[in-house]
């Protein structure tokens, strides 16, 4: 399992499951082909596969180690969950803790959990099976959820959700009610959830600031130690050319302007820090320098990560 470094942050990903789901014009809708076929050197095949236009990802954690500490971001699918919204994940059977232990996580030793957000495929590890009941699976972690998530997925809420623009979004936003109830109540009901609003600092070289659009609460994660810099930033890209153009929306996006404006913002501050990005589902390197391009509204990959084999 490799590993990096950012000053004394040590950084792993375990990789939950990889493959196509969908293809690029159905996630990214406003992406010209042109600009596919311009990267498939690169892009493919990490990225895209050209032969079908399926969008390739990873479904993985980060592991972070700070300050004596063991921190994951985002906990995946998921084992034996029930998800008609999305098929090919529906009861799921994966070696993933076998993984984790290969990584050096015993699930007792984990200290926090950090959800960027709440969407089935960020926080389904958040629990186990045991029984007939869904328990925390990491029984001695505090988990950090954004009170925005939490508040609007909450059942209790439902009428605040938007109207679905289409079936795909109603079978969606319905499946979310599954996703609360197996993954987000259980840590709750035994007391190891925390909410929080407006940014929290972990640590000393761990804060969690807000970056909304993908979901009301979708967050990202600044790591800073000995100068060296990192940003965690979940789903506020899926795919590496919303770093050549942020104006590239993701479908999942809940609020794809806001998205939009959160995408900016985080690979400007990147940018302007030498910060290495670490998106939730990329596959290949998993983590990416950004620079400023020519153009005010792009910019450019500066180098990859060393994670190659990592997983």
């Amino acid at each position: 399992m490799e590993r990096i470094t950012i000053g004394d942050i040590e950084i792993q990903r375990v990789i939950e499951w990889r493959g196509p789901i969908s293809t690029v014009a159905e996630i990214l809708p406003d992406t010209p082909p042109e600009v596919w076929a311009a990267n498939r050197s690169w892009l493919s095949p990490d990225f895209w596969n050209p032969e079908t236009d399926a969008y390739e990802a990873v479904v993985q954690t980060w592991v972070l180690r700070s300050g004596g500490r063991t921190i994951l971001i985002d906990t995946g699918v998921g084992n034996g969950r029930d998800r008609p919204q999305i098929p090919q994940f529906a009861h799921l059977q994966t070696d993933f803790p076998d993984r984790l232990a290969a990584a050096g996580v015993r699930p007792e030793d984990v200290d926090v959990v950090v959800n960027t957000h709440i969407h089935y495929d960020h926080v389904g590890w958040n629990t186990r099976r045991d029984g007939d009941a869904w328990v925390p699976a990491f029984p001695n972690a505090t988990y950090l959820v954004s009170r925005a998530d939490h508040d609007y997925y909450d059942p209790v809420n439902a009428a605040r959700m938007r109207p679905p623009r289409d079936e795909d979004e109603r079978r969606r936003f319905t499946g979310m009610r599954l996703i609360f109830e197996d993954s987000i109540a259980p840590i709750a009901a035994a007391g190891r959830l925390r909410l929080w609003e407006d940014g929290l600092r972990i640590d000393d070289a761990l804060r969690i600031e807000p970056a909304p659009g993908h979901t009301p609460g979708s967050a990202v994660v600044w790591a800073e130690s000995r100068g060296e810099r990192a940003v965690f930033v979940g789903d506020v890209l899926h795919s590496p050319v919303q770093i050549l153009r942020p104006a590239f929306a993701c479908r999942f996006d809940l609020d794809a302007d806001q998205a939009r404006v959160s995408r900016r913002r985080v690979l400007e501050a990147a940018a302007r820090t030498d910060a290495m990005v670490f998106p939730a589902h990329f596959g290949g390197s998993g983590a990416v320098a950004v620079e400023k391009g020519p153009d005010p509204d792009a910019f450019r990959l500066a180098r990859w990560a060393d994670l190659k084999t990592a997983g």
